[in-house]
């Protein structure tokens, strides 16, 4: 009959749970925790020289208000004593309804709270003690506190303090009613629907604006507030306490022009909103006020007037109003000639150095009609065909053609013999005599080897002449070696004395 009785109990408080106002929210937690006893026996509670017993529990709980609520909390576990006046354990099952008071409110990231209820405890059937198995706890009560991990996640501890209406479960009836402590620690959750979707503190029964932003002032109807009553929220009003136009946000607008006359530079004479509601004479959308042209079109960056050659200056103040296009020009709007020279920049070869129309404004120094920079010898004088320099002498070329026979390498090698680096180094005087000269290094072999094999002996044998002469300090961009092979012979390879014709390194002077 008494299991029954729990059983209805247990069932008839979670209707009651179930039954409050839908708006609330619930929250359900799982709980881990120790039991003390307090009774015949002696005192355990908040003693830590004694053994604690443990226990589980399961939360159920629903909001009444921002600061109350109904919580269910069933737990199971062992409780006991042991001590030389006497011991005893004992398994249980309890169930605890709870009215409870968060000091703070909901949106507080630590809640503490008090409450106090009752129940019931079931425990094993011991008949050594009693043959009754449950015991009402008149009244639960205690205190805990709640952290908030999320939106929706809670660290919950909580004590309880439960007096029982039995003084039996210890095996000794004397003086009061046995009572229990319980040490909590768990992890609750809320869940359910949202019931004020836009958190501005008013139902969404009753809330006639339902979208209203976070942090908006509201009235009973849950819609912003608006001073003014002009259809414009104050939140969106940029004129919250006079009363306007919804299309101007809310601000008057006397000339009627779709300006309002906070922002209108012209309040009393009508114009287009993206002049601010100014004039504009000639259409080029530049306020009359600010157009330095107000009745002729013209460009934003030349305040209104135009610039009939399109080279930045406004025909107002342009001095050459005809100026080609692509000319760079002077505050007056007149082409610029940097040296004087009676050559724009834009004809001039040389703008900052004044030269002679007939080489196109560039400096010629030695007065050779090379202007200098193009001139390979601008200090001294020398001959168009020679880039400013001046002819190598026939003896000079005489000895650059007789070198070139006599460059010798070792068999099968390109190697140059000690006998050809003498010759080498006349050369490389010749050249530095001859500074505007440059010198072309063919290669060339018999018909000894695969075609393939020559090509590359040839080239390197030519690449080793132009390296030696490099290091005489002679530049290289005035050497080009070419390995030719076997491919341009000047005698007959089917005799000995052809072939050694044949293997030849060729010198060209070019400028």
């Amino acid at each position: 009959m008494k299991k029954l009785l729990l059983l209805s109990m247990m069932l008839s408080l979670t209707y009651i749970i179930q039954a409050q106002t839908e708006d609330m929210k619930w929250n359900v937690g799982l709980h881990v925790g120790a039991m003390q006893y307090n009774g015949d026996l002696g005192n355990d509670f908040y003693k830590t020289d004694m053994a604690f017993y443990s226990l589980g529990g399961l939360s159920i709980s629903r909001y009444i208000g921002s600061h109350f609520d109904l919580s269910l909390f069933a737990t199971k576990g062992a409780v006991g004593f042991n001590r030389p006046a006497g011991n005893f354990k004992s398994n249980f099952t309890a169930a605890m309804l709870n009215f409870r008071f968060n000091i703070l409110g909901p949106r507080s990231a630590v809640r503490p709270y008090i409450f106090v209820g009752g129940g019931a405890m079931l425990f094993d059937k011991n008949l050594n003690i009693s043959d009754g198995r449950i015991d009402y706890v008149t009244p639960s009560f205690g205190g805990g506190v709640n952290f908030n991990l999320g939106s929706a996640v809670m660290l919950n501890l909580q004590e309880t303090f439960m007096y029982t209406n039995e003084d039996k479960r210890d095996g000794v009836i004397a003086g009061d009613n046995d009572a229990y402590l319980m040490h909590t620690v768990g992890v609750t959750f809320n869940f359910g629907k949202k019931k004020d979707a836009d958190k501005d503190g008013i139902s969404d029964k009753y809330d006639k604006c339902p979208d209203t932003p976070p942090g908006i002032a509201v009235d009973k109807t849950g819609c912003p507030l608006d001073k003014d009553a002009d259809g414009v929220a104050d939140y969106l009003d940029e004129c919250p306490d006079v009363a306007g136009v919804k299309a101007l946000k809310g601000c008057p607008d006397k000339d009627g022009d779709g300006v309002a006359d906070k922002n209108d530079v012209c309040p009393d004479i009508a114009g287009p909103v993206a002049l601010k509601g100014c004039p504009d004479t000639d259409k080029d959308g530049i306020a009359d006020r600010d157009d330095r042209c107000p009745d002729v079109a013209g460009p934003l960056e030349l305040k209104g007037c135009p610039d009939t050659d399109k080279d930045g200056v406004a025909d107002l103040d342009d001095r050459c109003p005809d100026t080609k296009a692509g000319f760079k020009v002077d505050a007056m709007g007149c082409p610029m000639d940097n040296d004087k020279d009676g050559l724009l920049n834009e004809d001039d070869r040389c703008p900052d150095a004044a030269g002679p129309v007939s080489l196109k404004g560039c400096p010629d120094k030695d007065s050779d009609g090379v202007a200098d920079i193009d001139d390979r010898c601008p200090d001294v004088k020398g001959t168009i065909l020679n880039k400013g320099c001046p002819e190598m002498t026939k003896e000079d070329a005489k000895k650059i053609t007789r070198i070139g026979s006599k460059i010798f390498f070792e068999n099968d090698s390109d190697k140059l013999k000690a006998a050809s680096l003498a010759q080498l180094d006349e050369l490389a005087k010749i050249l530095q005599r001859n500074e505007g000269a440059n010198l072309f290094i063919g290669g060339h072999t018999d018909s000894n080897g695969s075609d393939e094999y020559n090509l590359k002996l040839s080239q390197k044998r030519t690449d080793a002449v132009k390296t030696y002469l490099m290091g005489k300090g002679i530049m290289e961009s005035r050497l080009q070696a070419v390995g030719y092979g076997e491919g341009t012979p000047i005698a007959d390879n089917g005799t000995k004395a052809g072939r050694a014709k044949n293997r030849r390194v060729e010198l060209k002077t070019t400028y």
